[in-house]
């Protein structure tokens, strides 16, 4: 069986994420979302409102959705048209929330997340199974069911990745999404994801995939985004992130597992990635 690139790398973004808002809104009104570092999602329950960003305006009808990325400033409001079309003005039923990744899980993980997507009602519609997970949000957030928070908790981080992959699909330009169409590159990101520790080095990649030194190196770089060894430290580095927080295993054999000779070096390049030593990483989750 071929190893799955893509599910390790939604594993590293070890996404969590909550429902804060889902209230029925009565027009007018506004809501601007400014100065968050987290990815925000916001769906539409019933009646219409607009997203404005950047990346331009957007009309929001009954159950669509809009998912945008880390930091993106935005504003929602009920929308009345200049041309004298009366909106419905019924009351607004929106649903918000938000999506956050383990602290250093950026870098290449954050091209995962688009600016500003809309997946309309009907998309949504041909996905029963994300639909439902969206009607158990509303319902739970809006419940006083003791466990409702947990449940709302769990639910959106699974609704964050089926987003995700949603994304993959839809926006081609992806970096990951083209390299692991390229069977070539595909099968480097599988055999670097599968064996980290492997002490990979251009020439013994391509000699693996069968593509000489100077071609892997310009390919990688042109379909993944960033060059092998710099998408390897990466790597390397977010599997120690997850063995400091999820075991008691010694820096030395972290250093072992994803392939440093040396605590010495392991502990340089930890550092130099996330500004701190390891043992202080590690330190803020086991106090």
């Amino acid at each position: 069986m071929e190893f799955d690139v893509l599910s390790d790398v939604l594993m590293g973004l070890r996404a969590r994420g909550s429902v804060y808002f889902c209230e029925e809104l009565t027009h007018p009104w506004n809501k601007v979302f400014d100065g968050q570092k987290h990815a925000s999602f916001h769906q539409v329950r019933q009646g219409t409102c607009r997203v404005t960003s950047e990346e331009g305006n957007f009309l929001l009808g009954p159950g669509d959705l809009v998912f945008l990325g880390p930091g993106v400033t935005h504003q929602l409001d009920s929308y009345q048209p200049e041309d004298g079309d009366q909106l419905d003005q019924t009351q607004t039923l929106l649903m918000c929330g938000y999506c956050e990744v383990t602290e250093h899980a950026y870098g290449y993980l954050s091209t995962l997340f688009p600016k500003i997507s809309i997946i309309r009602n009907d998309q949504l519609q041909q996905r029963p199974w994300l639909q439902s997970v969206l009607d158990q949000l509303s319902f739970e957030y809006r419940s006083t069911t003791p466990g409702s928070q947990l449940i709302v908790n769990k639910l959106t981080e699974v609704m964050v990745v089926e987003l995700l992959r949603i994304n993959f699909g839809m926006v081609e330009e992806r970096n990951l999404l083209t390299a692991l169409k390229d069977k070539k590159i595909a099968k480097a990101l599988e055999s670097l994801h599968a064996q980290p520790e492997n002490n990979w080095t251009l020439q013994s990649l391509g000699e693996h995939i069968g593509m000489s030194r100077s071609g892997i190196a310009k390919r990688f770089t042109e379909l993944v985004g960033i060059p092998m060894f710099e998408y390897l430290t990466n790597l390397r580095m977010q599997r120690a992130i997850d063995f400091l927080q999820t075991s008691d295993l010694r820096p030395a054999d972290i250093a072992e597992k994803i392939g440093y000779e040396s605590v010495v070096a392991f502990t340089k390049a930890f550092k130099r990635h996330t500004g701190e030593t390891p043992s202080k990483y590690r330190a803020q989750f086991f106090t």
